[in-house]
C-alpha cells in the first residue's frame, strides 16, 4: 500500500511526524512525504528534529502571500504529485490551507483521503479564520476520519459521517511531545538569558489571524499591566514573524524588562520552556493540547474554541480577548493557588501517546 502524507505548516509537522515515522517502520507500506513549505523555516527544523527527508517539497511560501495565493499554488502542486505517485490513501493533518488543498487535490483524482485530528468545530465559521471552514470542507471530503477525542467523532456523527468511517485515536501532539520533551536542550542563545527561572514564567503565544489588530492590543495592554503587579513574574513571548504580530509585540513589551520577546523557538527548546514554565497564555490550537500533557495550565485567549474537551475536563479556561477578562484569568492563577493547582493536576483528555500506532494500524487493517 502507498500512503502519501501532506502538510506544510510546522504544527502539521509536528502532528505527522510520529504518523510518518511509524508508517515507515511497516514492510507492508511505502510511505511517501509532500510538504508544500506554505511555512518555510519553521517547517524545516521540525522535519530536521524528527529526521524526515520529504520526497517532494513545493516550497510554496513566499512574501505577502495570500490564502487565495497558498491555496491554488498547493492544490496545483500536490495534484500533479497524486498524479505522479497515484497513492492508494492520502493523508492531511488538520485545518490549514495546505490541508484543504490536499483533500480536494485527491478528490479531484478519486484518490480516498484520510483526515487526521478530524472532528474539531466551533460552528463559528469565521473563528478560527479560517480553519473552521477548512477542516469542515475537509469533513466533506475526506474517506477516513482519525477522532483525536470522543467530542471530535460526536461532531462528524453531527455532520452524518458514516460511523464506520470515523475511527477514535487520541491525538498526534501527544505522541510528539512526550518523544521530544525528554530529550536534552540548552536554551543559551536565544534571546533568553536575562530570563530569571526562579520566577514565575508564563509562555505567552498570540498570533491568529481574527485577533490582528485590537483583540492583540487588549491582550498585550493586559498582559504588561499584568507582569507591573506581580515583580515575581516573567514572560517568554516568541514572537510570530508576522510583521502585524511584531510591531504590535514592540509596541506593547519593548520597554518592560519582565518582558521576554524572542524569535519563534524550535520544536525541541519550546517543549523545555513549555515544561519548564508555570503556565500557559494562548490563542494556539496545539498548546491546548500539549501543555496539560506537563501539568500546564492553560488560558485561551480566544471567544470560541474547537478543543472544549479541554476546557470541560479543567486543563484550560476559555477567556477571551478582553482586557478585563484577561487581566482577570491570568491574575486568579497567579493569586489563587487552590484554582492554580485544581486545573495543573487535571487530567489531559487528549489521548496516551500512542495515535500514531492506532492510525497506523487502522490503516493496515481497515482501508
Amino acid at each position: 500500500m502507498k500512503v502519501l502524507s501532506a502538510f506544510g505548516t510546522r504544527p502539521e509537522a509536528i502532528k505527522m511526524a510520529p504518523l510518518v515515522r511509524c508508517l515507515s517502520r511497516q514492510p507492508q507500506i511505502e510511505s511517501k512525504v509532500a510538504v508544500t513549505a506554505q511555512h518555510r523555516e519553521m517547517l524545516d527544523q521540525v522535519l530536521q528534529l524528527f529526521q524526515i527527508t520529504p520526497d517532494y517539497d513545493l516550497n510554496i511560501m513566499h512574501s505577502g502571500q495570500t490564502l487565495e495565493n497558498i491555496t491554488s499554488l498547493a492544490l496545483r502542486g500536490l495534484g500533479q504529485i497524486i498524479a505522479e505517485e497515484k497513492p492508494d490513501l492520502l493523508l492531511v493533518h488538520g485545518d490549514t490551507t495546505t490541508t484543504l488543498s490536499g483533500a480536494l487535490a485527491a478528490f479531484y483524482q478519486q484518490v480516498p483521503c484520510g483526515h487526521v485530528e478530524a472532528g474539531l468545530r466551533t460552528a463559528d465559521k469565521y473563528a478560527p479564520f479560517p480553519e473552521e471552514i477548512n477542516r469542515r470542507l475537509v469533513g466533506s471530503l475526506a474517506d477516513f476520519h482519525f477522532a483525536p477525542t470522543a467530542a471530535a467523532r460526536d461532531n462528524l456523527l453531527a455532520e452524518n459521517i458514516p460511523a464506520e468511517k470515523i475511527f477514535l485515536t487520541g491525538n498526534t501532539v501527544i505522541d510528539a511531545l512526550l518523544q521530544t520533551v525528554e530529550q536534552e536542550c540548552s536554551l543559551a542563545g536565544l534571546g533568553l538569558d536575562r530570563l530569571d527561572w526562579a520566577k514565575r514564567v508564563i509562555l505567552l503565544t498570540c498570533h491568529r489571524r481574527e485577533n490582528w489588530g485590537r483583540p492583540m492590543e487588549e491582550i498585550f495592554a493586559a498582559v504588561a499591566d499584568t507582569v507591573r503587579e506581580h515583580s515575581d513574574v516573567e514572560v517568554i513571548f516568541p514572537v510570530h514573524k508576522n510583521p502585524l504580530v511584531r510591531q504590535a509585540a514592540q509596541e506593547a513589551f519593548s520597554t518592560l524588562s519582565q518582558v521576554h520577546l524572542c524569535q519563534p523557538l524550535d520544536y525541541l527548546p519550546f517543549c523545555q520552556v513549555m515544561k519548564s514554565c508555570h503556565l500557559v497564555l494562548t490563542d494556539s490550537g496545539g498548546l491546548q493540547e500539549e501543555a496539560p500533557a506537563l501539568g500546564k495550565p492553560v488560558l485561551v485567549l480566544r471567544e470560541v474554541t474547537e478543543r472544549p474537551e479541554a476546557i470541560a475536563a479543567g486543563t484550560a479556561r476559555l477567556i477571551g480577548t478582553d482586557y478585563r477578562r484577561v487581566r482577570e484569568g491570568v491574575g486568579l492563577l497567579l493569586d489563587d493557588d487552590k484554582v492554580y493547582q485544581s486545573m495543573a493536576q487535571a487530567v489531559n483528555p487528549y489521548g496516551d501517546g500512542r495515535a500514531a500506532q492506532y492510525i497506523t494500524e487502522i490503516i493496515l487493517k481497515k482501508i
